[in-house]
């Protein structure tokens, strides 16, 4: 059962550049919007990074005794995808949908919570016009060559986000691309007119589809109403994006589109920019295959304050692994032990010390590592209490629902299925994949898979029987 709001529960709020106080705008129900995938790839952990943090902040408020109606988008329309099922002779529908698929057989391994409302942009577009027909109503649109823009230099307070000065903008400079530099202020594309063999929808706007930005404006407001309590999402959206939501959204309703903005630094690894060039970038599927355990990858991801940048090592991982094994032995004793009866009231006082350490980190805007180090010290000391006999069978309960406090938020001590099986049967997958690619002719996506699998070390071999694959 959730407990009374907490008036205690604070987060960094990158609008007001300040630590503040957190309560509802109405009630008791959180109205949260969190920036989900781009569906045009498998999401890596650089994403899963961010919704880790969304899923422990979802948690978090639940066990602080608030319920949750909570929007993720799915972005199933814009420039990367449209170019990706183009090269894959493939409708945005078509190639999208696998990626969906993946998305959400990666949320259900890394056990990440479901919204109350997963949504895709292509659901909202009728939506989506009608908000850019107001926005041309109020006088913060004008249209080029069959597109409409919005006019940035007519919303005076354009920046209060990012916190940089946009006051020397170059009137009439304009972006048609989805993502842009940062720093780089230009009236941004809300229609484009459709090019010739891209997707488009009819409207009164002329045939063309939405510019990215206004799909998260419009989804958000038409579930969650004008003004939000929280939007979350990477610190890379929080300008061109964030910002550009924020524009649109007031625009149309002259009102506080959100109140609290909550921004997951990035994540590297090995210390270094995770890319393709350097070979260092990895999906979770990837890192399953190597033979880690879903879990020891969820607690990685959740280890680190996500203000925080996470540098994500396998030295990491197997770290994790063994806190996490530490904790399960930990449960399995406290279940298991032939305990003395009776109860020690030092040992209670000490439960109760863990359960409000606990509580006040996640409080003090989710410092996830500062929760794990009072669960550690307070393992360690009821393990020395055990082992000198003076933890009773009356302090057993205090201790076990102060482990599930915890594990009611993290969510590792429950065993995944077997983590190489799981990642051999991806591999097969692929290598299905790959003989299908090569029967249809399509030597490219083979030869891609092919790469793919030696990038995680996959060794393939042709047989009188077939392909065959061994790990090197």
């Amino acid at each position: 059962m959730g407990e009374s709001p907490s008036m205690a529960l604070r987060f960094y709020n990158t609008l007001t550049q300040q630590v503040e106080p957190f309560a509802p705008l109405s009630g008791n129900v959180v109205r949260m919007y969190t920036c989900g995938p781009t569906v045009y790839n498998y999401i890596h952990i650089g994403n899963l990074r961010t919704f880790t943090f969304q899923d422990v902040l979802r948690r978090w408020l639940r066990a602080r005794g608030y319920s949750l109606d909570h929007v993720m988008n799915i972005t199933d329309v814009e420039d990367k995808i449209i170019r990706s099922a183009a090269a894959a002779n493939q409708s945005i529908y078509e190639y999208t949908a696998q990626y969906i698929t993946a998305f959400l057989e990666d949320v259900k391994t890394l056990r990440l919570e479901h919204p109350e409302h997963l949504v895709k942009a292509t659901d909202f577009i009728p939506d989506m016009v009608a908000a850019i027909e107001k926005l041309r109503d109020r006088g913060f649109t004008y249209s080029s060559d069959g597109s409409v823009y919005y006019r940035i230099a007519n919303f005076p307070s354009y920046g209060k986000l990012s916190h940089h000065d946009f006051s020397g903008i170059r009137a009439g400079a304009r972006v048609d691309v989805d993502e842009y530099d940062k720093d780089d202020a230009r009236d941004f594309v809300l229609w484009k007119a459709q090019k010739e063999g891209e997707p488009g929808w009819e409207s009164p706007l002329g045939a063309g589809r939405p510019g990215w930005h206004i799909e998260c404006s419009v989804m958000a407001m038409k579930l969650l109403g004008e003004t939000l309590d929280i939007h979350t999402g990477g610190v890379d959206l929080a300008f061109p994006h964030h910002e550009n939501e924020i524009a649109q959204s007031e625009a149309i309703t002259g009102k506080t589109f959100v109140r609290y903005w909550l921004h997951a630094e990035h994540l590297i690894v090995e210390g270094q920019k995770m890319s393709k060039s350097l070979g260092n970038f990895y999906t979770l599927r990837d890192v399953l295959a190597m033979g880690y355990a879903p879990e020891a990858v969820r607690y990685l991801l959740a280890s680190v304050p996500y203000r925080k940048k996470l540098n994500f090592t396998f030295d990491g991982i197997k770290a994790a692994a063994t806190s996490i094994d530490r904790l399960r032995n930990y449960k399995l004793r406290l279940d298991t032990a032939k305990l003395a009866p009776g109860v020690n009231q030092k040992l209670v006082a000490r439960t109760e010390a863990a359960h409000n350490a606990f509580d006040q980190a996640l409080d003090d805007d989710l410092n996830t590592a500062e929760a794990l180090a009072a669960v550690f010290e307070y393992v360690r000391d009821t393990n020395t209490a055990m082992d000198a006999g003076e933890f009773l069978a009356g302090n057993a309960p205090g201790a076990q629902e102060f482990l599930a406090r915890f594990d009611s938020v993290f969510d590792v001590l429950r065993p995944s299925a077997n983590a190489s099986a799981s990642g051999d049967s991806q591999i097969d997958a692929l290598v299905a994949e790959r003989s299908a690619a090569k029967k249809s002719r399509d030597f490219a996506r083979a030869d891609q898979i092919r790469a793919e699998l030696a990038a995680r070390g996959i060794i393939l071999e042709d047989t009188k029987d077939g392909v065959r694959w061994k790990r090197q």
